[in-house]
């Protein structure tokens, strides 16, 4: 097969080495916005008077059925054309003769593949931004439900202060938020295109790059050719905000894998979501957490991969950036993926409140209650902490919980100490009382539900 580019050689590679070095492979999942680029780079070319408008026509007529068959998986590609701009360019010269040769003039490949891929990112940024949506809507339907649920809140993983089970899921809401922003801040620079920048120099024809700009829904143009073809940091971008996701998605697996444990029996996961054991009967495992727990540590070496890709090079392009693909591919398809499990796995998972709130009955969780209640009362909070520390002691000597002291003990420890101690250390008074902004009071709860329906 003849190769595009072969005027200069005389000798041809191995197979194996064209395998090697071609990126067919996987750059065919570009198919669709290379061919979407062409016609719009083959409606300028006519417009600007660089080929006939019968030519653009004849080209952007054969663009479209290859687009067709793309769609339908009946392209055939080959590693001897290398990446899938040759193998279209070759598709397209085979369909309709050398007038598909004419669809290259004042362009290159370098500017035709960062093109592909702020097209590709454009979409899938989009399509990402309304999983997230759809992810955060369920964590407003489950926080609805359990707004009065009261569950022990952690630091260290030891249990802190009892707080609402809504309050708790609303925290992965907000994080999903800023993490929605990220992306859609990215937007600004995906939205740039490239195309017309040339190999790195731009072209001597006269071509107009905002018409193709225009044409293929991009905000604006690379204002310098070599920036164009040589930089991914969209990509990069992309990588960074999907790591930050990755990053909180994997912090809730933690905590759905810890709550639907045996220790912790908070939950129960759908079995959509869940395996069994091939020895052990009994078993429920929430595999689908840990592999998107697991699915985080590829995220993060796209990230790390592309960024160490691009440290060292010079401008303007090189064929190491042909490593700027598949990592990309690869995290657009685990974020969707685990954003799609996510909304299925929290919607159908099983609350169990009652066992949440008899564990914040069964441990100290509410001895911040009594600091702040001594505080209230004039003590210096640094001498309430001490006094609450020291009843703490006396109950786990004792083998019993702070709402089992009597009065006289408590008034033993210090005088202001009344009979209201004991509403001030019911979990639920406990968490209804914490109205500060922000906090897991059931008012501010519902109003902090209220304004991120507002948001979705």
């Amino acid at each position: 097969m003849k190769k595009l580019w072969g005027g200069r050689f005389t000798g041809s590679a191995e197979d194996w080495v064209d395998e090697f070095g071609a990126s067919i492979g996987f750059d065919q999942e570009l198919a669709q916005q290379d061919i979407e680029g062409s016609i719009a780079h083959a409606a300028m070319l006519a417009k600007c008077g660089i080929i006939t408008s019968s030519e653009s026509d004849n080209i952007i007529q054969g663009l479209k059925m290859l687009e067709q068959k793309a769609k339908n998986n009946e392209l055939e590609y080959s590693a001897k054309l290398e990446d899938i701009h040759l193998n279209i360019e070759h598709h397209l010269t085979e369909m309709i003769g050398p007038t598909g040769g004419k669809l290259h003039t004042a362009r290159s490949r370098n500017d035709q593949v960062a093109t592909d891929m702020h097209l590709y990112l454009k979409t899938q940024v989009g399509e990402i931004i309304d999983l997230i949506t759809e992810f955060q809507n369920t964590l407003i339907c489950q926080a609805e439900q359990n707004v009065e649920t009261i569950m022990p809140g952690y630091t260290h993983l030891q249990r802190a202060q009892p707080i609402s089970f809504a309050h708790h899921l609303m925290a992965y809401f907000w994080m999903l938020e800023r993490d929605k922003h990220r992306y859609t801040d990215s937007l600004k620079r995906i939205s740039l295109s490239p195309l017309g920048a040339g190999a790195l120099a731009g072209t001597t024809f006269p071509i107009d790059r905002n018409f193709t700009a225009e044409m293929l829904g991009f905000e604006g143009i690379y204002e310098n050719s070599l920036d164009a073809v040589s930089d991914r940091d969209f990509i990069l971008e992309f990588l960074s905000g999907s790591s930050i996701l990755m990053m909180h998605l994997s912090r809730l697996c933690e905590e759905i894998i810890l709550w639907s444990s045996q220790e912790f029996q908070f939950i129960e996961l759908s079995d959509t979501f869940t395996t069994g054991s091939s020895i052990m009967p009994q078993k429920k495992n929430p595999d689908m957490a840990e592999l998107i727990r697991g699915k985080t540590g590829r995220v993060y070496g796209s990230l790390m991969g592309l960024l160490t890709v691009l440290k060292g090079l010079p401008l303007a392009y090189n064929k190491d950036m042909q490593e700027d693909k598949e990592g990309m591919f690869d995290t657009v398809k685990t974020i969707k993926g685990s954003l799609k499990i996510f909304s299925g796995m929290v919607k159908t998972m099983n609350v169990k409140k009652e066992k949440m709130e008899g564990s914040v009955k069964n441990d100290f969780s509410n001895a911040t209650e009594l600091a702040d209640y001594l505080a209230a009362k004039g003590v210096p909070f640094r001498e309430a902490h001490e006094i609450v520390g020291k009843l703490v002691l006396d109950c786990i000597q004792k083998g019993c919980y702070l709402a089992d002291l009597s009065i006289e003990e408590y008034q033993s420890m210090n005088s202001l100490f009344e009979k209201d101690i004991y509403e001030a250390l019911n979990p639920y008074n406990a968490v209804e009382r914490r109205n500060s902004a922000g906090g897991t009071g059931f008012s501010e709860v519902k109003a902090q539900i209220d304004k991120a329906k507002e948001l979705v």
